[in-house]
């Protein structure tokens, strides 16, 4: 007798639903491109601009540490310090501007590389040509300690990934190289001397008010006269320092500039040309005609004439 197991039915369970993948799809750069290129060559003028104000002003600055201005002068050098104030503002409201219209560009460019190297793109692989996830693409920029590479290897993925299909190896060529790393060493120097350089003149500022009221209170409490001709050197040092460091920096701003505007429009055009100039059609060769190596014309007879 076969032993029967009564059926229970359990709840019913519905089956998750996901939804297919969404596939990449291609989004033009030329635009964004322009307006970076646009704010990186305001942002270089602006800090022109700014780099000669500081040198004009640089002949007051010792007069001013070694009290030989008036109090008229002293109100005029005020006045031109507030006045050079928004110009600062202004290049750092415009150095923001361009981070943000770069990453937006690198972050397209990014996509539109997964999708040149996707099976919808018109160079598909199975591996994918990128060695950081998506989101490094803007969390490499404020990352300590691989901000100083991190970035730099995004945009390599991008120019390698982008090169054109009938030119195999462009991205490796020296000029993309030499496009590549000048922007990244000349950017990476800009702000080590920008931020390296301004923490160094605020502590050298910070040391001349300190000897500055040493020295005050030993002539307070000795009643003799304190020579403080060597802080005031110091402080013109100080302000000498600035003034060139802040100048190379504007240098190296302007070399990043150029150098990431040509790879801007480099990396735009060869990811253009890729979705819509169709690949050279290679024509098939002709079939082979077949002739045969034996041909038997059969019996041939002459020709009949009627009778004349």
């Amino acid at each position: 007798m076969s032993q029967q197991y009564p059926y229970q039915p359990g709840p019913y369970q519905p089956m998750p639903y996901t939804a297919p993948p969404v596939p990449p799809r291609y989004r033009p750069l030329r635009r964004i491109a322009q307006v970076s290129i646009v704010l990186m060559g305001l942002t270089c003028v602006a800090a022109v601009i700014q780099s000669v104000l500081l040198w004009r002003s640089y002949d007051d600055v010792k007069r001013f540490v070694y009290g030989l201005l008036s109090e008229e002068e002293i109100d005029r050098g005020v006045r031109s310090i507030a006045g050079s104030g928004p110009l600062l503002d202004l290049v750092g409201y415009l150095l923001l501007g361009t981070a943000i219209t770069f990453i937006l560009w690198l972050w397209r460019a990014r996509e539109n590389a997964d999708f040149i190297t996707s099976p919808f793109g018109p160079k598909p692989s199975d591996l994918s040509p990128h060695r950081l996830v998506q989101g490094w693409v803007v969390g490499s920029w404020f990352c300590p300690i691989v901000q100083f590479w991190y970035p730099l290897r995004i945009v390599d993925d991008v120019v390698a990934a982008s090169e054109p299909r009938d030119r195999p190896g462009a991205s490796r060529t020296g000029e993309v190289r030499g496009l590549l790393y000048g922007w990244w060493a000349a950017w990476t120097g800009f702000w080590v001397i920008l931020v390296g350089g301004g923490g160094i003149a605020l502590i050298g500022f910070i040391v001349w008010i300190v000897r500055l009221v040493d020295a005050a209170d030993a002539a307070d409490a000795t009643g003799e006269y304190v020579d403080i001709y060597d802080l005031q050197d110091f402080m013109v040092r100080v302000a000498l320092g600035v003034n060139i460091g802040f100048t190379v920096a504007t240098v190296l701003l302007i070399a990043a500039g150029v150098a990431a505007s040509l790879l801007l429009l480099r990396v735009s055009r060869w990811q253009h040309d890729q979705v819509t100039v169709p690949p050279v059609a290679v024509a098939p060769p002709p079939p082979p005609q077949y002739v045969p190596r034996y041909t038997n014309p059969g019996p041939t007879f002459p020709s009949y004439r009627p009778p004349s």
